[in-house]
């Protein structure tokens, strides 16, 4: 598994529409982030792919990802719609394409769709594979249908508040790298008093602080802004290095409070 390939710091698109996710990715690539995080579901791979497009930064320096939807987890659909995915993209080829749920109700057996997936790379629709918010469950289902070695990340929501334990701890034995979504969870890491005293001590933000506590685990993190001076700032956290103290104090923090939970998911762990 090549995990070295996919930068640990990314930028999110989640929520962000035409002229805004426009901007947005624009002005990440004039601040340095060269992976772009999309999806399906989030209905702008067009404008992500136009202001990659219109952007300065050659392609074979930039990292993609985009996310099956689960309405595209069968067989015969999976690749048709990461076909039109490149297509909205304007690229030939992702870097990397996740399974972006387990099929609700496991409605889909997911050996078809993994197995549809590793078509599509073989078929050089991408360059890696990966999935989303799996469970422990559904990581073993993924792994006996094609190889740990085919799933380049699990992508989950991981931030101080819900530190999604069983899932780190399953897929660090099983050689699988995390990528954390809404690792400032929606800005609430800002008001936590735990966090500003360490961000205090470091002459840093607590958002600052949350990234470092991601990174320093060896997730990859993937934020979202609108506004220049917090996606640049966002990047500084890559200098932060947090003492075993600031990492424990963090790691108490951590209360189950889950803020993707849409009536479709899994038994979460």
């Amino acid at each position: 598994m090549n995990t070295s390939s996919l930068p640990a710091f990314g930028l999110g698109s989640f929520r962000l529409q035409g002229q805004q996710v426009i901007d947005s990715v624009r002005m990440g690539l004039e601040l340095g982030y060269r992976h772009i995080d999309t999806a399906q579901i989030y209905g702008n791979e067009a404008e992500v792919g136009q202001a990659i497009a219109e952007g300065d930064v050659a392609r074979d320096s930039l990292f993609v990802t985009t996310k099956i939807w689960t309405e595209n987890l069968a067989g015969d659909r999976l690749i048709p719609s990461l076909k039109d995915s490149l297509h909205k993209l304007r690229l030939p080829q992702v870097d990397l394409t996740l399974i972006h749920w387990p099929s609700p109700d496991d409605a889909v057996p997911l050996n078809e769709t993994m197995q549809a997936l590793a078509e599509a790379k073989a078929l050089g629709l991408t360059r890696l594979t990966g999935i989303s918010n799996f469970t422990v469950a559904h990581m073993e289902q993924a792994i006996a249908a094609v190889g740990a070695a085919e799933i380049a990340t699990n992508q989950v929501e991981i931030h101080p508040f819900l530190q999604n334990r069983k899932v780190v701890e399953f897929a660090r034995a099983h050689g699988i790298h995390l990528t954390a979504y809404m690792p400032l969870a929606y800005g609430r890491v800002m008001q936590d008093a735990t966090l500003q005293q360490i961000a205090a001590r470091h002459g840093v933000t607590p958002a600052q602080i949350a990234l470092a506590w991601s990174l320093q685990q060896g997730f990859a993190v993937i934020p979202s802004s609108t506004r220049r001076d917090n996606l640049a700032a966002n990047l500084e956290a890559v200098k932060i290095r947090l003492s075993d103290e600031d990492m424990s104090a963090i790691a108490r923090l951590d209360r189950g409070e889950r803020l993707a939970n849409p009536g479709f998911a899994p038994q979460w762990d």
